[in-house]
């Protein structure tokens, strides 16, 4: 049964931050994850992430300046010193919270730059082996041309055969159903054969980015297929509820209270 984990960036919204933890789980979930942590300090999100009996699921490195747009910086190459950074600060975040994976956000760039296509590789390989001796494994992200206009890293192939290429032993794809349907579509068949280097999983209703309990996908069908498939991971869920987030749980309470 898959272990979902609740994304306390975009659901219990109707509470600051910091008390979505006890939230969620109130409502039944065991992990959480979140885009950025990085407006509050570590221990105070270890602390709250640790009373609401809560596992730290994943988070997301630092982007940059993300509200001027920015997307994170791995495939600028002339960001290379901000990336070295960011690695430093999700530190001690990782330690307060026991994360055991974190998301490399690729940028916008073209990629059919070349320029940009060693950056990432550099960027990645680099950011694998940075966090490899504290145990963590770094997952990059294919994410839809629809909501991020640009982004380096928008197919699903291309981050499979880098990772397969770089060959590291910590470095994983996330893979968003909800990004590989609007991409690629066929996500059953690509997600039996991506499973090998699969590091996370995260779900939404396709196309209006919802709960997952209908329009185009038969989630049911998805959740069992994992099972088939030995996925032991975890499911992010990163969908923006359709109104207040307990109202939207039923297609959840099937699942609620399963351990990590």
């Amino acid at each position: 049964m898959p272990r979902f984990a609740a994304n306390l960036t975009m659901m219990f919204n109707e509470v600051p931050f910091l008390d979505r933890f006890e939230a969620a789980a109130k409502a039944g979930f065991t992990a959480v994850e979140f885009l950025f942590p990085y407006d509050h300090p570590a221990e105070e999100v270890g602390k709250r992430l640790k009373a609401a009996g809560l596992t730290q699921a994943l988070f997301n490195l630092p982007p940059g300046d993300w509200a001027a747009g920015e997307k994170g910086f791995a495939a600028l190459p002339d960001r290379f010193a901000d990336l070295q950074r960011s690695l430093k600060t999700a530190l001690p975040y990782a330690a307060a919270t026991g994360v055991k994976r974190v998301h490399l956000m690729a940028g916008i760039a073209d990629r059919s730059d070349a320029r940009a296509v060693a950056a990432f590789r550099k960027s990645v390989a680099y950011a694998a082996e940075f966090f490899a001796p504290h145990g963590l494994d770094v997952v990059i992200e294919p994410i839809n041309p629809r909501n991020v206009p640009g982004y380096f890293l928008n197919d699903f192939i291309f981050a499979r055969d880098l990772i397969n290429e770089l060959g590291l032993a910590n470095l994983k794809l996330q893979f968003d159903i909800y990004h590989c349907q609007i991409i690629h579509g066929d996500v059953t068949m690509r997600l039996r054969e991506m499973m090998p280097v699969i590091g996370h999983i995260q779900i939404a209703s396709i196309p209006s980015r919802n709960e997952p309990d209908g329009e185009e996908l038969n989630y049911p069908f998805l959740f069992g297929e994992l099972d088939r498939l030995g996925y032991g991971g975890f499911v992010g869920c990163e969908y923006n509820p359709r109104g207040k987030t307990t109202d939207g749980l039923a297609w959840f309470k099937p699942y609620a209270g399963v351990k990590p």
